[in-house]
């Protein structure tokens, strides 16, 4: 029994020791900076834009469950690395604005002429200019993914969106919110 005990304890100890050098990358092996500590290292929103890039993807199954804006955490997006485009856009938001809050980053809303789904991206300003960072979009509207800009307004990343040839999507609107 007491050689069995020792077993057990050198397996408890080596599997996570083993996990977190073998699999650095893979969450919940080794990765166990909070959203905060994260972010506190980044230092510009490219950092933002290489995490969302690599690390988030898109949840279907919750784009089909979710009508209106009900958002998760950025702590919540950051945990999971997964949620939809509107999880994506307060993430960049928040994560943009705790960097450097000259970005002055804030939630744009695309409404899609074709009705449902419509779209959330974030929007951020460098030197005057207006830029969007976009990593939660699902399949069929992956040519609208990464960071467009610089833009002079709004309406100029309007017109890069009505210029994509998007299965289900013509851009009606695009405009900042307050949320």
């Amino acid at each position: 029994m007491k050689k069995n005990s020792w077993v057990s304890a050198m397996f408890l100890f080596l599997v996570p020791f083993t996990m977190t050098i073998a699999f650095p990358g893979i969450a919940g092996a080794g990765d166990s900076a909070t959203y905060e500590q994260t972010v506190a290292r980044w230092t510009s929103y490219k950092d933002v834009a290489d995490w969302m890039h690599k690390e988030f993807t898109y949840d279907m199954g919750k784009s089909k469950m979710v009508h209106g804006w009900q958002p998760q955490t950025p702590e919540q997006s950051f945990k999971s690395k997964s949620g939809i485009c509107q999880d994506g856009a307060l993430f960049a938001k928040d994560a943009l604005n705790r960097i450097n809050p000259a970005y002055q980053a804030k939630i744009v809303f695309i409404k899609n002429r074709q009705g449902p789904p419509h779209h959330w991206v974030a929007s951020f300003r460098v030197d005057g200019k207006l830029y969007i960072i976009d990593y939660a979009a699902g399949s069929n509207w992956r040519s609208m993914m990464g960071v467009h800009g610089p833009y002079d307004s709004l309406d100029d990343y309007r017109r890069f969106l009505s210029s994509l040839a998007v299965s289900k999507f013509d851009c009606e609107l695009v405009k900042e919110t307050d949320k």
